[in-house]
């Protein structure tokens, strides 16, 4: 620590310093919303035709490789990340304050990491509760003017190395998880889609029924809690909306393996899929998600492939709002197997999903460990100098 030295972070860094013109005259654009990034996580990049269709007036900051994107409602929610990566024509929400450091002062990463640690978050989620905005917000400059201590340049690039290499097994993880569900997918849609061999006829024991069939809606137990109450509890199981974790907190609805399907909002992608979350363990859920389990053969797993590869789109109501209601998803017509083929089916991909919730679990201890190491790293407390990285 006797080498570290004290800076205010805007005499490093820039905010906001590019935005989009309609002079531009782009023909499409790939556009981050907020609540489509958790934790350096995006779950979906929204393609607009706007030629055809009206680009969204928050659609207008630019970034670049290294940008940090800090959502300045409600920081506690964790709707930040950094930039490595980006499609063509890709613009974020004016929702987000995009941070480019100085290089030569400051590496990025290695702020990045800094400005998600829990102390600076709950920091700058207290300012944004005394905020006179109709949610919970930081201003750009809330960020500027917070003092920070840093190491010289090799330092900050260790520390952050040593916490990227976490971060990296997570992606490998996760990347790992997205090729074994498309396999799973493959392998239903070899078996129910693709191949039926229909002939005019439903294959013996066969038959065209409706949802409400083969799943349990669980939604009576959705209760919603406020921001505001949220940010007093401690962070131990997560906390769900219609597309993501919100929050963590320390109750729980639910304990067990259950599917996540987007009542209203984002309820489906640019495809006409539905918005799905599979997920496991102890989770609170809020009001806009389905909370569904199978039942006639038809396993959580089973249905997370079926909703997967199905367009819902005729079964969307609402012009503003997109909702999927409890009556619209009962009645969509589908095709049931026999109960014989479904336990055939099942016996071939838990094996792939009990693969899935064994890479979820080492992230989540992948996670406690880098969030065990984040503070005292960034205090000096741990010594870097001596690693070889």
């Amino acid at each position: 620590m006797k080498t570290w030295r004290k800076i205010r972070l805007g005499d490093a860094c820039k905010t906001n310093m590019y935005s989009y013109s309609p002079k531009e005259k782009w023909n499409f654009v790939n556009y981050l919303d907020t609540g489509n990034i958790t934790d350096n996580k995006i779950d979906l990049i929204q393609y607009i035709d706007i030629v055809n269709e009206k680009l969204p007036s928050r659609a207008r900051r630019k970034v670049k490789k290294d940008s940090i994107i800090y959502s300045t409602v409600r920081p506690n929610q964790h709707h930040f990340g950094i930039i490595k990566s980006q499609p063509e024509n890709f613009l974020v929400s004016t929702g987000f304050a995009v941070i480019d450091t100085d290089s030569q002062v400051l590496d990025a990463d290695f702020l990045y990491y800094l400005l998600t640690q829990s102390t600076i978050v709950e920091s700058l989620h207290a300012i944004a509760e005394q905020s006179t905005s109709a949610y919970p917000s930081i201003k750009p400059s809330d960020i500027e003017n917070l003092e920070i201590e840093i190491p010289d340049i090799a330092t900050q690039k260790k520390i952050a190395d040593v916490l990227f290499s976490l971060d990296k097994k997570m992606a490998q993880n996760r990347k790992i998880n997205k090729n074994l569900l498309q396999q799973a997918q493959a392998l239903y849609k070899d078996r129910f889609v693709e191949l039926r061999p229909f002939n005019g006829e439903m294959p013996p024991d066969w038959h065209l029924g409706e949802v409400s069939e083969i799943i349990e809606l669980h939604d009576s137990k959705r209760i919603p809690l406020s921001s505001r109450e949220r940010a007093t509890l401690a962070k131990l199981y997560p906390y769900y909306g219609a597309t993501s974790v919100m929050d963590y907190v320390d109750r729980y609805l639910f304990d067990g393996i259950y599917l996540l399907l987007g009542e209203d909002g984002t309820v489906v992608d640019n495809n006409g899929f539905p918005i799905l979350q599979y997920v496991e363990g102890k989770f609170w859920v809020n009001n806009h998600a389905h909370i569904i389990t199978g039942k006639n053969g038809f396993t959580v797993e089973m249905l997370y492939l079926l909703f997967s590869l199905t367009n819902v789109q005729s079964i969307i109501t609402g012009a503003v709002q997109p909702k999927i209601s409890q009556t619209n998803l009962n009645k969509m017509p589908i095709v049931i197997p026999s109960k014989a083929e479904l336990s055939d089916f099942n016996s071939v991909i838990q094996p792939i999903f009990a693969q899935i919730r064994n890479l979820r679990a080492q992230n989540n201890r992948l996670v406690v460990t880098r969030d065990t190491l984040l503070p005292r790293l960034m205090s000096g407390e741990l010594d870097v100098s001596n690693l070889d990285l």
